[in-house]
């Protein structure tokens, strides 16, 4: 978590936060708005920010491979959560129409 990149060359800014900040500012609904998938966004997002990017990876170390790791698991589970609640969205949307009038039939 030593490396430091900023484009504004903030020396006190480890990566992940410099990478939380740029994601957060990143305007993403623009490039869906404009048709684009998930992984088309994630790219273009890594290639506008591919100078400071290549900075981080000049002496990543296992610190650093650990934080990744952990923003990985971090990142699965929020997607996991979101699907959760859209299921559960989803479920309460159906419409279920039961007729009380209409009789059983006895068999």
């Amino acid at each position: 978590m030593k490396k430091i990149i900023n484009k504004k060359h903030n020396k006190n800014e480890p990566w992940f936060k410099w990478l939380t900040r740029e994601l957060n500012s990143y305007e993403a609904f623009q490039d869906f708005e404009l048709g684009k998938n998930p992984q088309e966004v994630a790219e273009d997002f890594i290639s506008r920010n591919n100078i400071a990017i290549s900075e981080v990876f000049e002496d990543f170390d296992e610190e650093d491979k650990d934080t990744l790791d952990q923003f990985i698991k971090l990142t699965e589970c929020e997607m996991h959560v979101f699907r959760i609640l859209e299921k559960h969205i989803e479920s309460k949307n159906k419409i279920r129409f039961v007729d009380f009038k209409k009789k059983k039939i006895k068999s």
